[in-house]
């Protein structure tokens, strides 16, 4: 069996078993190409099934060598790993060179959260007069309101909007469905910007579902929505490195700094283990300072 016979039931592994997105397969498949580049350079007969935990150790150090950061380190150990994991289920080898990989020791850096002020400014500053405008303060408040990827925004869909139960129906990481509440004033600029500014559009085929659309009635992008949020803040003078991803963040902040319960949280941001939701939901210092000041006994 070669190289891209691996790879081909790598990827119909990720695809079927795992049911990962287009975006996480490319991940994983980019992962393991490093790999086999390194070992294409010194060893033209590579047999990735042969490849020991030396072997790997060696790749890593080269990694490192080149200046890879430890947060991209750990994100190809990781892609390898899974594609090691296929080559044990499918009986191609026999023991998993990875199982004593380490990955580099990551230093938990806390990315930046909005306030309610600042989230104000992001929505004050889109001019409602123009078509996009009811469309982008839209995206703002669902971004924030229900603590969405961006990925789940752009997929979102008409038909996944429960208006009456003001609940959402959101597909996340490996097609994994979830219901989300969405508040009241998400859900008004949703409805207003369906009804009147959407329906004027003249829609491609295949996107008739999709709620959030460009000018040629397309499904919106993602990098539509990061320029978007980068956009406005420039706008307002914000300037702490945000992006769409900063709204959601601060969502879970938010919750939990108003006393939401944890386990709460988790289920509509869509994580899969709690500690997930512990690193995304940072508590500032000074929520911290005040629990202290407010409960312990010696302060």
């Amino acid at each position: 069996m070669n190289t891209q016979s691996y790879l081909k039931g790598f990827k119909d592994y990720l695809k079927l078993e795992r049911s990962l997105s287009k975006h996480s397969i490319d991940a994983y498949l980019n992962d393991v190409h490093k790999l086999v580049q390194y070992y294409l350079a010194i060893d033209k007969d590579l047999i990735l099934s042969k490849l020991q935990l030396s072997d790997l150790r060696e790749f890593i150090s080269w990694l490192n060598d080149v200046g890879m950061q430890a947060n991209t380190q750990a994100r190809v150990i990781s892609g390898i790993k899974a594609f090691f994991t296929y080559l044990m289920q499918e009986q191609i080898i026999l023991e998993d060179p990875t199982a004593l990989l380490e990955s580099p020791k990551l230093t938990r850096k806390l990315p930046d959260t909005l306030n309610i002020h600042e989230i104000d400014q992001l929505i004050d500053a889109i001019d409602a007069s123009k078509p996009e405008g009811m469309r982008n303060k839209a995206i703002i408040e669902m971004l924030y309101g229900c603590g969405l990827r961006v990925t789940e925004l752009v997929e979102l869909k008409i038909s996944n909007i429960y208006a009456e139960t003001e609940f959402i129906k959101v597909i996340g990481k490996g097609n994994k469905e979830r219901l989300v509440p969405i508040g009241s004033t998400a859900l008004k600029l949703l409805e207003i910007y369906v009804s009147q500014i959407r329906v004027h559009l003249s829609i491609k085929k295949g996107n008739e579902d999709y709620i959030f659309l460009n000018r040629s009635g397309s499904r919106l992008s993602r990098i539509s929505v990061f320029n978007l949020i980068k956009t406005l803040a420039v706008k307002v003078g914000i300037h702490k490195s945000i992006s769409p991803h900063t709204l959601r963040h601060s969502f879970a902040t938010h919750l939990i700094e108003g006393g939401a319960d944890l386990r709460a949280v988790q289920e509509m941001l869509g994580h899969a283990s709690i500690t997930t939701t512990e690193i995304y939901t940072h508590l500032d210092r000074d929520y911290l300072r005040s629990v202290i000041t407010q409960f312990h006994p010696r302060s």
